[in-house]
Protein backbone atom coordinates (compact mmCIF):
# COMPACT_ATOMS: atom_id res chain seq x y z
CA UNK A 1 0.00 0.00 0.00
CA UNK A 2 1.94 3.23 -1.31
CA UNK A 3 0.39 6.54 0.83
CA UNK A 4 1.13 9.92 -0.44
CA UNK A 5 2.43 12.58 1.52
CA UNK A 6 0.87 16.41 1.16
CA UNK A 7 2.11 19.19 2.91
CA UNK A 8 0.09 22.05 3.30
CA UNK A 9 2.19 23.74 5.75
CA UNK A 10 2.56 27.00 3.26
CA UNK A 11 -1.10 27.43 2.98
CA UNK A 12 -3.42 26.03 6.07
CA UNK A 13 -0.28 26.27 8.01
CA UNK A 14 -0.25 29.56 8.17
CA UNK A 15 -3.73 30.31 8.65
CA UNK A 16 -2.50 29.69 12.42
CA UNK A 17 -2.57 33.31 14.81
CA UNK A 18 0.73 35.06 14.91
CA UNK A 19 2.46 33.24 11.46
CA UNK A 20 3.47 35.35 8.62
CA UNK A 21 5.55 34.19 6.22
CA UNK A 22 7.77 36.07 3.31
CA UNK A 23 7.67 34.90 0.00
CA UNK A 24 11.64 34.00 0.61
CA UNK A 25 10.37 32.45 3.91
CA UNK A 26 8.15 29.78 2.21
CA UNK A 27 10.79 28.91 -0.43
CA UNK A 28 13.31 27.81 2.34
CA UNK A 29 10.69 26.11 3.98
CA UNK A 30 9.99 24.07 0.34
CA UNK A 31 12.87 23.62 0.13
CA UNK A 32 13.40 22.07 3.27
CA UNK A 33 9.68 20.03 2.78
CA UNK A 34 11.35 18.78 -0.63
CA UNK A 35 14.59 17.41 0.75
CA UNK A 36 12.40 15.39 3.70
CA UNK A 37 10.96 13.38 0.89
CA UNK A 38 7.35 14.62 0.57
CA UNK A 39 5.02 14.13 -2.18
CA UNK A 40 3.21 17.40 -2.65
CA UNK A 41 4.15 20.92 -1.09
CA UNK A 42 1.10 23.12 -1.17
CA UNK A 43 2.65 26.34 -1.58
CA UNK A 44 -0.40 28.99 -1.23
CA UNK A 45 -3.73 30.59 -2.95
CA UNK A 46 -2.33 33.01 -5.33
CA UNK A 47 -5.55 34.46 -6.06
CA UNK A 48 -5.90 35.51 -2.04
CA UNK A 49 -2.68 37.63 -1.22
CA UNK A 50 0.55 39.24 -3.24
CA UNK A 51 2.89 37.39 -0.92
CA UNK A 52 1.40 33.48 -2.39
CA UNK A 53 1.63 34.59 -5.81
CA UNK A 54 4.94 36.40 -5.30
CA UNK A 55 6.23 33.03 -4.09
CA UNK A 56 4.73 31.05 -7.22
CA UNK A 57 6.17 33.38 -9.84
CA UNK A 58 9.61 33.15 -8.37
CA UNK A 59 10.08 29.46 -7.32
CA UNK A 60 12.15 27.52 -9.67
CA UNK A 61 10.68 24.01 -9.22
CA UNK A 62 13.03 22.36 -11.61
CA UNK A 63 14.82 22.44 -7.92
CA UNK A 64 11.92 19.87 -5.81
CA UNK A 65 13.77 16.60 -6.62
CA UNK A 66 10.96 14.63 -5.10
CA UNK A 67 7.61 17.08 -4.87
CA UNK A 68 5.10 18.32 -6.96
CA UNK A 69 4.21 21.60 -6.37
CA UNK A 70 0.85 23.06 -5.61
CA UNK A 71 -1.38 25.53 -6.23
CA UNK A 72 -4.79 26.22 -4.15
CA UNK A 73 -8.33 27.69 -5.14
CA UNK A 74 -11.63 27.48 -4.84
CA UNK A 75 -14.43 26.45 -6.91
CA UNK A 76 -15.77 29.49 -9.30
CA UNK A 77 -18.20 31.73 -8.32
CA UNK A 78 -21.60 30.66 -8.41
CA UNK A 79 -23.24 31.42 -11.40
CA UNK A 80 -20.13 32.40 -13.50
CA UNK A 81 -18.06 29.89 -15.66
CA UNK A 82 -14.39 28.87 -14.55
CA UNK A 83 -13.03 30.22 -17.68
CA UNK A 84 -13.69 33.81 -16.30
CA UNK A 85 -13.12 33.22 -12.87
CA UNK A 86 -9.54 34.98 -12.04
CA UNK A 87 -9.12 32.78 -9.07
CA UNK A 88 -9.13 30.02 -11.50
CA UNK A 89 -7.90 31.33 -14.84
CA UNK A 90 -4.68 32.95 -12.57
CA UNK A 91 -3.27 28.78 -12.13
CA UNK A 92 -2.69 27.51 -15.89
CA UNK A 93 -0.30 30.56 -15.86
CA UNK A 94 1.59 29.23 -13.18
CA UNK A 95 4.66 26.75 -13.14
CA UNK A 96 2.99 24.43 -10.47
CA UNK A 97 1.82 21.12 -12.07
CA UNK A 98 -0.78 20.33 -9.45
CA UNK A 99 -4.18 21.95 -8.81
CA UNK A 100 -5.66 22.02 -5.72
CA UNK A 101 -9.60 23.05 -5.49
CA UNK A 102 -11.78 23.33 -2.84
CA UNK A 103 -15.43 23.01 -2.39
CA UNK A 104 -18.18 23.13 -0.15
CA UNK A 105 -19.85 19.35 0.60
CA UNK A 106 -22.35 20.38 3.11
CA UNK A 107 -25.58 22.02 2.28
CA UNK A 108 -25.66 24.25 5.16
CA UNK A 109 -22.73 25.64 3.94
CA UNK A 110 -23.99 25.95 0.42
CA UNK A 111 -27.06 27.16 1.17
CA UNK A 112 -26.10 29.76 4.05
CA UNK A 113 -23.39 30.65 3.28
CA UNK A 114 -22.60 30.73 -0.64
CA UNK A 115 -26.54 31.16 -0.95
CA UNK A 116 -26.61 29.34 -3.78
CA UNK A 117 -28.69 25.81 -4.38
CA UNK A 118 -27.45 22.58 -4.23
CA UNK A 119 -27.55 21.79 -8.50
CA UNK A 120 -25.00 24.97 -8.89
CA UNK A 121 -22.79 24.08 -6.51
CA UNK A 122 -22.38 20.57 -8.36
CA UNK A 123 -22.03 22.93 -11.62
CA UNK A 124 -19.32 24.97 -9.99
CA UNK A 125 -17.15 22.02 -9.05
CA UNK A 126 -17.81 20.02 -12.35
CA UNK A 127 -16.93 23.44 -14.30
CA UNK A 128 -13.55 24.25 -12.06
CA UNK A 129 -12.38 20.90 -12.19
CA UNK A 130 -12.72 20.27 -15.82
CA UNK A 131 -11.55 23.59 -16.81
CA UNK A 132 -7.82 22.99 -14.55
CA UNK A 133 -7.90 19.49 -16.28
CA UNK A 134 -7.97 20.43 -19.72
CA UNK A 135 -5.23 23.01 -18.86
CA UNK A 136 -2.71 20.15 -18.48
CA UNK A 137 -3.02 20.51 -14.48
CA UNK A 138 -3.39 17.37 -12.07
CA UNK A 139 -6.17 17.99 -10.29
CA UNK A 140 -7.12 17.45 -6.29
CA UNK A 141 -10.00 18.05 -5.13
CA UNK A 142 -10.65 18.87 -1.46
CA UNK A 143 -13.85 18.62 -0.20
CA UNK A 144 -14.54 21.29 2.69
CA UNK A 145 -16.25 20.11 5.94
CA UNK A 146 -17.36 16.42 4.18
CA UNK A 147 -18.05 14.81 7.53
CA UNK A 148 -20.54 17.10 9.14
CA UNK A 149 -22.09 16.93 5.29
CA UNK A 150 -21.88 13.27 5.13
CA UNK A 151 -23.68 13.63 8.83
CA UNK A 152 -26.28 15.37 7.07
CA UNK A 153 -26.42 14.49 3.78
CA UNK A 154 -24.57 10.96 2.42
CA UNK A 155 -26.00 11.57 -1.08
CA UNK A 156 -25.44 15.07 -1.44
CA UNK A 157 -21.59 14.70 -0.46
CA UNK A 158 -21.17 12.09 -2.57
CA UNK A 159 -22.53 13.29 -5.34
CA UNK A 160 -20.00 16.23 -5.10
CA UNK A 161 -16.97 13.73 -5.24
CA UNK A 162 -18.64 11.99 -8.49
CA UNK A 163 -18.55 15.48 -10.04
CA UNK A 164 -14.98 16.38 -9.13
CA UNK A 165 -13.92 12.52 -10.14
CA UNK A 166 -16.28 12.58 -13.08
CA UNK A 167 -14.68 15.45 -14.28
CA UNK A 168 -10.81 14.85 -14.07
CA UNK A 169 -9.96 15.02 -10.61
CA UNK A 170 -7.37 12.30 -9.69
CA UNK A 171 -7.42 12.49 -5.65
CA UNK A 172 -10.53 12.73 -3.95
CA UNK A 173 -9.77 14.69 -0.20
CA UNK A 174 -12.12 14.28 2.23
CA UNK A 175 -11.90 17.16 5.16
CA UNK A 176 -12.95 17.48 8.76
CA UNK A 177 -12.70 21.27 8.58
CA UNK A 178 -14.39 21.75 11.90
CA UNK A 179 -11.93 18.89 13.23
CA UNK A 180 -14.97 17.50 15.25
CA UNK A 181 -15.47 13.70 14.13
CA UNK A 182 -14.14 11.24 16.45
CA UNK A 183 -11.86 8.19 14.99
CA UNK A 184 -14.58 5.60 14.85
CA UNK A 185 -16.98 7.65 12.63
CA UNK A 186 -14.37 8.72 10.68
CA UNK A 187 -13.20 5.86 9.79
CA UNK A 188 -16.80 4.57 9.04
CA UNK A 189 -17.46 7.15 6.78
CA UNK A 190 -13.87 7.10 4.73
CA UNK A 191 -14.63 3.16 4.33
CA UNK A 192 -17.75 3.53 2.45
CA UNK A 193 -16.86 6.58 0.48
CA UNK A 194 -13.71 4.72 -0.49
CA UNK A 195 -15.92 1.40 -1.74
CA UNK A 196 -17.79 4.07 -3.52
CA UNK A 197 -14.64 5.12 -5.79
CA UNK A 198 -12.38 2.02 -6.36
CA UNK A 199 -10.87 4.14 -9.49
CA UNK A 200 -9.93 7.40 -7.62
CA UNK A 201 -7.49 8.07 -5.07
CA UNK A 202 -8.99 8.94 -1.69
CA UNK A 203 -7.45 11.36 0.87
CA UNK A 204 -7.39 12.77 4.25
CA UNK A 205 -7.22 16.17 5.71
CA UNK A 206 -8.02 16.55 9.56
CA UNK A 207 -7.81 19.31 11.98
CA UNK A 208 -7.26 19.02 15.66
CA UNK A 209 -10.02 20.86 17.48
CA UNK A 210 -11.08 17.56 19.95
CA UNK A 211 -7.08 16.39 19.73
CA UNK A 212 -8.14 13.45 17.07
CA UNK A 213 -5.77 15.07 14.30
CA UNK A 214 -3.20 12.49 13.62
CA UNK A 215 -5.21 9.74 15.21
CA UNK A 216 -8.74 10.50 12.64
CA UNK A 217 -6.00 10.76 9.87
CA UNK A 218 -4.44 7.08 10.73
CA UNK A 219 -7.84 5.72 10.93
CA UNK A 220 -8.80 6.92 7.37
CA UNK A 221 -5.72 5.35 5.57
CA UNK A 222 -6.74 2.59 7.92
CA UNK A 223 -9.88 2.40 6.10
CA UNK A 224 -8.08 2.57 2.46
CA UNK A 225 -7.49 6.67 2.38
CA UNK A 226 -3.74 6.76 0.41
CA UNK A 227 -3.32 10.37 0.40
CA UNK A 228 -2.62 12.00 3.39
CA UNK A 229 -2.88 15.97 4.39
CA UNK A 230 -1.01 17.75 7.38
CA UNK A 231 1.65 20.46 8.65
CA UNK A 232 4.55 20.35 10.04
CA UNK A 233 3.99 20.46 13.48
CA UNK A 234 -0.10 20.36 13.12
CA UNK A 235 0.21 24.18 12.21
CA UNK A 236 -2.73 26.11 11.38
CA UNK A 237 -6.25 28.01 12.23
CA UNK A 238 -7.33 27.50 15.91
CA UNK A 239 -6.18 24.40 17.14
CA UNK A 240 -4.22 23.50 14.20
CA UNK A 241 -4.02 20.41 11.39
CA UNK A 242 -3.11 17.09 11.46
CA UNK A 243 0.52 16.89 12.39
CA UNK A 244 1.90 15.41 9.55
CA UNK A 245 5.33 14.66 11.56
CA UNK A 246 3.34 12.86 14.00
CA UNK A 247 1.63 11.06 11.72
CA UNK A 248 4.73 10.41 9.32
CA UNK A 249 6.39 8.84 11.88
CA UNK A 250 2.65 6.62 13.05
CA UNK A 251 2.65 5.42 9.30
CA UNK A 252 6.12 3.73 8.98
CA UNK A 253 6.72 2.73 12.58
CA UNK A 254 4.13 1.59 13.91
CA UNK A 255 1.69 0.65 10.97
CA UNK A 256 4.59 -0.63 9.00
CA UNK A 257 3.94 1.75 5.77
CA UNK A 258 6.93 2.55 4.18
CA UNK A 259 6.45 6.56 3.52
CA UNK A 260 9.91 7.86 3.38
CA UNK A 261 13.59 5.85 3.52
CA UNK A 262 15.14 5.52 6.28
CA UNK A 263 17.86 8.34 5.67
CA UNK A 264 14.77 10.82 5.17
CA UNK A 265 13.00 9.48 7.91
CA UNK A 266 15.88 10.79 10.37
CA UNK A 267 15.55 14.03 9.39
CA UNK A 268 12.08 14.19 10.63
CA UNK A 269 13.49 16.27 14.16
CA UNK A 270 15.60 18.33 12.04
CA UNK A 271 12.78 19.42 9.61
CA UNK A 272 10.18 19.80 12.60
CA UNK A 273 12.83 22.02 14.15
CA UNK A 274 13.47 23.84 11.13
CA UNK A 275 10.05 25.04 10.57
CA UNK A 276 9.20 26.15 13.58
CA UNK A 277 12.38 28.96 13.79
CA UNK A 278 11.10 30.01 10.33
CA UNK A 279 7.72 30.26 11.59
CA UNK A 280 8.91 32.30 14.63
CA UNK A 281 7.53 29.89 16.99
CA UNK A 282 9.00 28.13 20.07
CA UNK A 283 9.01 24.42 19.56
CA UNK A 284 7.45 22.25 21.82
CA UNK A 285 9.65 20.36 23.78
CA UNK A 286 7.09 17.70 24.57
CA UNK A 287 6.36 16.79 20.51
CA UNK A 288 5.77 13.38 20.04
CA UNK A 289 8.86 11.65 18.15
CA UNK A 290 10.96 15.17 17.88
CA UNK A 291 10.54 17.29 20.94
CA UNK A 292 13.59 17.56 23.18
CA UNK A 293 11.61 15.87 26.05
CA UNK A 294 10.39 13.24 23.88
CA UNK A 295 12.83 10.78 25.05
CA UNK A 296 14.26 12.08 28.17
CA UNK A 297 13.92 9.89 31.32
CA UNK A 298 13.80 11.55 34.77
CA UNK A 299 12.58 8.82 36.66
CA UNK A 300 14.73 6.90 38.83
CA UNK A 301 13.38 3.52 38.20
CA UNK A 302 13.20 4.54 34.03
CA UNK A 303 16.56 5.33 34.13
CA UNK A 304 17.31 2.21 36.07
CA UNK A 305 15.76 0.36 32.99
CA UNK A 306 16.32 2.19 30.01
CA UNK A 307 20.57 1.73 31.20
CA UNK A 308 19.28 -2.21 30.88
CA UNK A 309 17.33 -1.93 28.05
CA UNK A 310 16.13 1.17 25.72
CA UNK A 311 13.12 -0.69 24.92
CA UNK A 312 11.43 -0.89 29.09
CA UNK A 313 10.63 2.65 28.43
CA UNK A 314 11.10 4.15 24.70
CA UNK A 315 8.54 2.61 22.16
CA UNK A 316 11.11 3.30 19.09
CA UNK A 317 14.66 4.08 18.85
CA UNK A 318 15.13 7.79 19.36
CA UNK A 319 17.73 7.89 16.29
CA UNK A 320 15.04 6.36 13.92
CA UNK A 321 14.28 9.96 13.82
CA UNK A 322 16.80 11.69 14.33
CA UNK A 323 16.17 12.53 18.05
CA UNK A 324 18.68 11.44 21.07
CA UNK A 325 18.14 10.07 24.98
CA UNK A 326 18.56 12.84 27.89
CA UNK A 327 18.58 11.72 31.38
CA UNK A 328 17.80 15.10 33.22
CA UNK A 329 18.86 14.86 36.65
CA UNK A 330 16.03 15.92 39.61
CA UNK A 331 14.36 15.25 42.89
CA UNK A 332 12.89 12.03 41.40
CA UNK A 333 16.42 10.68 40.39
CA UNK A 334 18.02 7.97 41.92
CA UNK A 335 21.57 6.49 41.95
CA UNK A 336 21.24 4.91 38.85
CA UNK A 337 20.18 8.76 37.35
CA UNK A 338 23.23 10.45 38.74
CA UNK A 339 25.73 7.38 37.48
CA UNK A 340 24.03 7.72 33.89
CA UNK A 341 24.41 11.84 33.77
CA UNK A 342 28.12 10.84 34.97
CA UNK A 343 28.76 8.78 32.19
CA UNK A 344 27.07 10.92 29.51
CA UNK A 345 29.22 13.87 31.43
CA UNK A 346 32.42 11.97 30.66
CA UNK A 347 33.23 11.66 34.63
CA UNK A 348 34.50 8.25 34.98
CA UNK A 349 35.94 8.49 38.49
CA UNK A 350 31.85 9.51 39.47
CA UNK A 351 30.81 6.41 38.13
CA UNK A 352 33.18 4.34 40.83
CA UNK A 353 31.75 5.85 43.89
CA UNK A 354 29.23 4.61 45.89
CA UNK A 355 25.86 7.03 45.66
CA UNK A 356 23.34 6.75 48.76
CA UNK A 357 20.01 6.27 47.79
CA UNK A 358 17.67 9.65 47.73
Amino acid sequence: MTIKLFDTTLRDGTQREGVSLTAEDKARIARELDSLGLDYIEGGFPASNPKDLEFFEEVDISELKSARLVAFTRARRPGGRAEEDPAVTLLPRLSAPVACIVAKSWRLHVEKVLRTTPEENLASVEDTVAYLAGSGKEVIFDAEHYFDGFRDDPEYSLALLRAAAGAGATTLVLCDTNGGTLPAELKAIVGRTVREFPEVEVGIHTHNDAGCGVANALAAVEAGAVHVQGTINGVGERCGNCDLVTTIANLQLKMGLKVLDEEHLKRLTETSNYVAELMNLTPDTHRPYVGRSAFAHKGGLHVDGISRDPMTYEHVAPERVGNFRRMPVGELSGKNSVRAKAEELGWSRVMSLRCSPL
